[in-house]
């Protein structure tokens, strides 16, 4: 579905990485972090990446670069199983990727904050707005900008689409190897992340935000279709939303001027 985005390590004055213990017995694991102190005003920022990709991604290390030019605190973080964090990628679950979201937007910033979502990023964070708000913890959302957001990904747009020969591998092996076009290793896509995945879904009704959104989409998205991001759209009808179509950008919306629209889009509700 969602694809690893090419990793940079090339601007200056990055944060170094810091690393943090979260979860208890078998789920016990550690995440990788990359914090930014800010040094004026306003809400801080949280990059929630995609599927596969990590926090030293082109986008990741632009919002990051942002964040110091205008002062603002960044927060980057790797998912168990992505990037410089524990634990092995076929062994996540869209749960435990929510829950080591909470751990992280809890114990390393303070206030308001930005939530930048990134393909299933923008999933994750309409979860963490969810949760948040079970625990009437909504102050701490100021803001979203999701980026071709993945809202539902494995039941709506990862099974419908997958070969007759994945299905029996999930049913009979518990995981099929998708081939990657990003990459020569295959993409494990476990029973256990489409199943959990089904205890997390949100079209089934109204969505909130419980903030103000900004979409960015590319029409020739081949992962995330631009209607369904229209669908969240309509679906976010208690909440202020913006979409922005780019009529030809793709998934990962990582051109020069796609960055420039993605920052303009964090000005607009920083």
């Amino acid at each position: 579905m969602t694809q690893p985005e090419t990793s940079t390590t090339g601007l200056a004055e990055s944060p170094d990485v810091n690393f943090v213990e979260t979860g208890d017995g078998r789920n016990r694991r550690r995440l990788a972090f990359r914090a930014r102190a800010g040094t004026g005003a306003g809400p801080g920022l949280v990059w929630l990446g995609g599927f596969k990709s990590d926090m030293l991604s082109t986008k990741a290390a632009r919002l990051d670069a942002f964040a110091r030019e205008n002062g603002r605190a960044c927060l980057r973080f790797d998912y168990s199983g992505h990037g410089e964090s524990g634990g092995r990628f076929e062994d996540g679950t869209i749960g435990l990727w929510l829950a080591e979201s909470l751990a992280m937007i809890r114990g390393q910033t303070e206030g308001p904050q930005i939530l930048v979502g990134s393909s299933m990023g923008g999933w994750i964070a309409l979860l963490v707005a969810r949760a948040l708000a079970l625990f009437g913890e909504t102050e701490r959302l100021a803001a979203m900008v999701l980026i071709a957001p993945a809202v539902d990904f494995t039941e709506a747009l990862m099974w419908p689409r997958m070969p007759e020969a994945a299905r029996r591998d999930i049913e009979t092996k518990g995981v099929w190897l998708r081939p990657s076009e990003y990459s020569p290793e295959p993409v494990p896509v476990t029973r256990a992340l489409l199943e959990d995945g089904r205890q997390h879904l949100l079209f089934g009704g109204i969505v909130r935000s419980h903030c103000p959104v900004h979409i960015l989409q590319g029409m020739k998205d081949p992962d995330v279709p631009w209607e369904h991001a229209m669908e969240l759209v309509q679906r976010l009808a208690a909440d202020p939303v913006a979409i922005t179509l780019v009529k030809d950008g793709d998934h990962r919306l990582s051109r020069e001027e796609d960055i420039a629209r993605l920052l303009a889009a964090v000005a607009s509700v920083a």
